[in-house]
């Protein structure tokens, strides 16, 4: 069916309709606007909410545990997932929203012209119609004024009494009117025919021409609007495989958790390489006691009149006391009071040394008991409040070789700078030489001289840090001797080696020395020997690596990665060739080796 010819009437109403079309697309176009926004403010959200709880660490507080990890790669994925669905909001902004708005300006001028043409043919139509109705009104006119005049002709013709001036007047009047009927007839003819042609090209050419043409502008409007719907799923379609990698690499992070790398994490990272104390021997100090009595217990000599000798009954308190391991009340460097009643005799001579030495070893008792009781809380706060010493000497021996071995592995990386840049200035100032339009090598010197200055001193730091480290090391050969002779003393009667400290044999002094655990207790559960590779990855596509830094990489290459992405987006890899650079993590597929020495480990 055409509008054309089945709408010829219908001007007014494929009008209205073709305006109601264009509303609709721009309700559409809308529509698509507010949906980007919401994809916009969705991605900005996501990309807020990732860098929330992903915030900028130095390399030491970085995490290490395989949870921490799997969530910092699950931020990642969430990241690349955000930018998909900045990619979403992009696509259609570019290919519905704005294609849309710029075929409603086109919809709306060419909708214009083809009313502008039809209100014209229409009044041209009008107007000939009005032309032609004019004339039929003239025509008829001159028609009545001619009637007239041939009646009052024919009155005085036959009127006896008429003049004949009177009835030649009457006859030229009624030729005259007569002439003009006959002139207003011959122009009605005209006009008639002259409307009649415009009516019938107006209704069979000019206007189906003009609807037709409306006719196809809101057909195309039409296949335009299912174009931009195939568009909007498109763009969502488009970005499903990278979204379904997002996904797939937070299943791939939430299986790469493993708890008993955690826990070894945590024995790494606090492992101190001390010996737990060993066991601590009886020591009987009751040989120097005398005894007295026939039953061989500890005597109670009476006083006169039968009264208990206040001096032998805090004697007999304070050793029960001591027994059980507390500290008599009175002083027992204040020896008691003698007896008025019995002079010192040669068996009381031994009382007071014997006493004063009962006390004096249960007061070693108590110390030691304390000194046991708070060694590890004396550990403990002696690694935090010791001062920070350049060759780490505060740290537990384990703590310390890996401080070392870091610190070593950084400054051979600074020392590597060092000379590369001295190479290149080198290399340059050959150039300057054979070229000396180029530059003068001269000026190349200082720089030269300084960078070999720094390399010195890196070497210098480089070889103190392997001295102690060598230091720490050297130590756990006598390890197994110290711990042979530490058994043979634990079961001395009167001396005793421990992690804390040594006793001599004499029981009123205490000589105590910090401990010298072996740095390397655990040399071989533990390597920290740096590997150039913390994993691998595949290319799921091309990349171009146009901008510098950047790497080329074809579909399904596999390259070695060299540093993890820290949460910009970018990964950096090596070819098998050794050509290094930047990639877009979201463009590979990652396998990080969980063993890995050369990985990057995160705190």
């Amino acid at each position: 069916m055409s509008w054309g010819t089945d709408l010829w009437d219908q001007f007014e109403n494929l009008d209205k309709h073709t305006q109601w079309g264009i509303d609709f697309l721009e309700r559409y176009a809308k529509f698509v606007k507010e949906r980007l926004e919401i994809e916009q403010t969705y991605a900005k959200q996501l990309r807020s909410l990732v860098k929330k709880y992903c915030p900028k660490r130095s390399k030491d507080e970085e995490p290490r545990f395989t949870s921490c990890l799997s969530f910092n790669a699950i931020l990642n994925e969430l990241n690349d997932y955000a930018g998909q669905r900045e990619v979403v909001a992009e696509e259609m902004g570019h290919k519905v929203y704005g294609e849309l708005m710029r075929y409603s300006q086109d919809l709306k001028a060419e909708r214009k012209h083809h009313l502008q043409e039809g209100r014209k043919t229409q009044q041209y139509l009008d107007q000939c119609w009005k032309h032609m109705d004019n004339s039929k009104k003239k025509f008829e006119r001159e028609c009545r004024e001619a009637e007239k005049s041939q009646m009052m002709y024919d009155r005085l013709d036959n009127d006896i009494n008429a003049t004949k001036s009177e009835v030649e007047k009457a006859k030229s009047q009624l030729y005259l009117r007569q002439h003009m009927a006959e002139e207003s007839k011959n122009e009605y003819a005209a006009q008639l025919q002259n409307f009649n042609s415009e009516q019938l090209k107006h209704f069979n050419v000019s206007i189906p021409q003009i609807f037709k043409n409306l006719q196809d502008m809101d057909e195309r409007r039409t296949v335009k609007l299912g174009e931009t719907y195939r568009s909007f799923a498109e763009v969502e379609r488009r970005v499903i495989p990278i979204i379904s990698k997002c996904l797939e690499g937070m299943v791939t992070a939430a299986k790469n958790v493993d708890e008993r790398r955690d826990s070894d994490i945590v024995v790494e990272s606090f492992k101190s390489g001390f010996n737990p104390p060993g066991e601590f021997p009886f020591e009987d100090f009751s040989q120097n006691i005398q005894r007295t009595g026939s039953d061989s217990t500890i005597g109670t000599p009476k006083s006169e009149g039968g009264k208990p000798d206040p001096k032998h009954a805090i004697g007999r308190t304070k050793n029960k006391l001591w027994l059980f391991g507390k500290k008599p009340k009175i002083p027992p460097t204040i020896p008691p009071p003698p007896r008025p009643s019995f002079p010192s005799g040669p068996f009381q001579s031994p009382k007071f040394p014997t006493e004063r030495i009962t006390n004096r070893l249960s007061e070693m008792k108590i110390s030691k008991s304390k000194i046991q009781s708070f060694r590890a809380v004396r550990r403990g706060w002696s690694l935090r409040l010791a001062p920070t010493l350049e060759d780490l000497s505060h740290l537990p021996p384990e703590q310390r070789r890996k401080k070392l071995q870091q610190r070593i592995d950084e400054l051979n990386k600074d020392l590597q700078k060092e000379m590369d840049q001295r190479d290149a200035l080198n290399k340059m100032k050959d150039v300057y030489e054979k070229n000396p339009q180029m530059g003068d090598p001269g000026s190349l010197q200082p720089k030269i001289s300084e960078t070999i200055c720094n390399m010195e001193k890196l070497r210098s730091e480089i070889h103190k840090n392997e001295s102690w480290l060598a230091e720490v090391e050297g130590k756990h050969g006598s390890r197994s001797e110290r711990r042979s002779s530490a058994d043979v003393n634990h079961h001395a009667p009167h001396g005793r080696e421990s992690p804390e400290g040594s006793y001599t044999d004499d029981q009123n002094q205490e000589h105590r020395s910090p401990p010298q655990p072996d740095p390397h207790e655990f040399d071989d559960e533990f390597d920290d020997d740096p590997l150039p590779a913390i994993g691998h990855c595949k290319a799921l596509y091309s990349f171009d690596g146009s901008n510098e830094g950047t790497l080329v990489m074809n579909e399904n290459e596999v390259l070695y990665i060299i540093e993890d992405d820290k949460g910009d987006g970018w990964t950096r890899v090596r070819k098998q060739s050794g050509e290094e650079g930047y990639v877009p993590t979201s463009y590979v597929e990652i396998t990080l080796e969980k063993n890995s020495k050369g990985a990057v480990t995160y705190i």
